[in-house]
């Protein structure tokens, strides 16, 4: 204990150090990253949108990235599994604080995470979005995009959200169509995983549903995924309802029927693969939660993608 320093979120003196703070004590950022605005030399940035006015059931994923940042404490600076490496020892990780929303004025929202976004990617740095509800998903892509083009969408949901929408309207259950008729994503490349309710269309994107989740062995799922997508950019979403309720309570919209947190993190860990260009984890409303083991199913799904970026730069950096 005599070398251990605590808040390391407001204390650390680098981008790279591990945190040694009590599990049960200390600022919460995620994964005790520093809470800086500098973007200089980063290569990683996780931040939260607090927003939800766009669910069509249950508020209260506002409350996501707190509850997830919270749950992420348990990540004690050991190797993580199944990564077997400090994930931040050779990827200078920062957390950057919330998107200041105006409550009272949702019609700016978009705009204002776009702009934020795009400051962020700007810099080089690979995105990590805590929602949230999933429209956020929506202005991050046109920032990504405006960078990379037409992105493949990977997205993890028990929703298409492709339903129909009037232009103006913020709804997360019509992002991804607005998405393939603004030329966003690529229709070609994108796939959607866990799919367990019917929207009047599918834009053209490929989907395995539910019941093809449940019969598939993760790392035919996987291949699946890398297949379609090819080498193309790509944005990973992971709406947390594509977890059945069983393992994921803490959701606006729940769907039984879905696959457990041990199977969808066993695909993930095999899409190392893909050129993920920028990736979020959407949905979490802990109001709903029981022993925060929703949170805990977010806070894994986030820390996963991190782990899969350090290895995509650990190789590239040779």
């Amino acid at each position: 204990m005599a070398n251990n320093t605590i808040d390391h979120a407001i204390t650390a003196r680098s981008l790279r150090s591990a945190a040694s703070d009590p599990t049960h004590a200390g600022v919460l950022s995620f994964m005790r990253r520093k809470y800086t605005k500098e973007l200089d030399s980063v290569d990683a940035v996780v931040w939260g949108i607090p927003f939800d006015a766009a669910t069509s059931n249950r508020p209260g994923a506002r409350f996501g990235p707190q509850a997830i940042r919270r749950a992420s404490a348990i990540f004690d600076n050991d190797p993580q599994y199944p990564f077997q490496r400090d994930l931040f020892a050779d990827m200078a990780t920062i957390d950057y604080g919330d998107c200041l929303l105006d409550y009272g004025n949702h019609a700016k929202t978009p705009a204002t995470i776009e702009r934020e976004a795009a400051n962020i990617l700007r810099s080089g740095a690979y995105m990590l979005t805590l929602g949230g509800d999933h429209f956020v998903t929506y202005p991050i892509l046109k920032a990504h995009a405006a960078l990379h083009g037409p992105l493949a969408l990977v997205q993890f949901d028990a929703h298409q959200d492709t339903w129909p929408d009037e232009e103006g309207r913020i709804d997360h259950g019509s992002f991804v169509g607005r998405a393939a008729r603004e030329g966003l994503i690529d229709i070609e490349r994108s796939i959607q995983i866990g799919i367990r309710t019917h929207a009047p269309e599918d834009c053209g994107i490929r989907m395995i549903y539910g019941y093809e989740v449940e019969e598939m062995r993760a790392e035919e799922i996987a291949d699946t995924i890398i297949r379609h997508v090819g080498s193309h950019p790509t944005y990973l979403t992971v709406d947390i309802d594509c977890l059945d309720p069983a393992f994921a309570p803490g959701t606006g919209t729940p769907v039984a029927g879905g696959p457990s947190s041990a199977k969808i993190l066993s695909v993930l860990r095999k899409l190392g693969a893909l050129h993920v260009a920028g990736s979020d984890v959407v949905e979490v409303a802990p109001a709903y939660d029981h022993a925060d083991m929703t949170a805990i199913a977010g806070a894994t799904i986030a820390m996963y993608m991190l782990g899969l970026r350090a290895e995509w730069l650990a190789e590239r950096r040779g």
